[in-house]
């Protein structure tokens, strides 16, 4: 990063995301159209048009917005998952995107995904059989740990992705709505690991729909509408904002 943004762990500017799709409608004009049969033609989604913003180390910074917002996109560029039209964006370390559909491996059981996913990010089997109760109790998912995942819950699937995530730290973790599908009791525990690795200089970004786990786990927030910063401040400035035009 250049000098100006040394204390940034992520820095996006001039962002813009472009793609296309593959949309069906109806051709009136069409000879088959009274046949009941349909063209696709290509569709573009402007996903995001000039995004700048800066997330320091050490923040928990919430994303809001409504659905086709650009949320998601916005996470998966800062993650490098998600290509991009225009503009850079810069992470310092390493970004590790969770959302609620986390890859993991349904056959397998959820103690051999703790271990593939521990592998992946670079600890050693010794390591990840040290930290394997404190993910079976965090997780809170007791003997299911050996059990397929494909008999999990959607809630224990996301218990366990966000447990086998926060294992090792990584600089910026980026959260897609990952605590959607978790308990009260695992969404307090959840909250309680993202302030210690903010205390540990780690930056969180997360998208959320429930407003209230923003309010407690964010000091910042960004509301995204329609592919566009609307807003970027203080957690409680931006949820009243963000909710008193939905109100209307």
């Amino acid at each position: 990063m250049a000098e100006t943004e040394t204390d940034a762990s992520v820095v996006v500017d001039g962002l813009h995301v472009k793609y296309h799709v593959r949309a069906e409608g109806n051709h009136l004009a069409s000879p088959l159209a009274g046949r009941g049969l349909r063209r696709r033609h290509l569709l573009e989604v402007h996903a995001l048009r000039d995004i700048n913003l800066r997330f320091d180390t050490g923040e928990v910074v919430g994303v809001v917005g409504a659905n086709g917002s650009g949320k998601s996109s916005l996470l998966r560029c800062i993650a490098g998952l998600q290509a991009r039209t225009a503009g850079r964006v810069l992470v310092r370390g390493e970004a590790r995107l969770l959302g609620v559909q986390a890859a993991l491996k349904p056959r397998l059981s959820g103690y051999h995904n703790v271990i593939l996913g521990g592998l992946a990010m670079g600890l050693s089997r010794t390591e990840v059989d040290e930290r394997l109760p404190e993910v079976v109790s965090f997780s809170g998912v007791g003997d299911a740990i050996w059990r397929p995942m494909e008999t999990y819950s959607s809630g224990m699937r996301a218990r366990v992705a966000f447990s086998i995530a926060t294992m090792r730290s990584p600089e910026v973790l980026l959260l897609d709505e990952a605590l959607a599908v978790g308990d009260r009791a695992f969404r307090d525990r959840s909250i309680g690991r993202i302030a210690s690795m903010q205390d540990q200089a780690r930056t969180v970004v997360m998208v959320s729909h429930n407003l209230d786990e923003i309010r407690r786990a964010c000091s910042r927030a960004v509301w995204i509408d329609e592919g566009c910063v609307r807003l970027d401040g203080p957690a409680s400035e931006v949820l009243d904002a963000y909710t008193s035009l939905s109100a209307g």
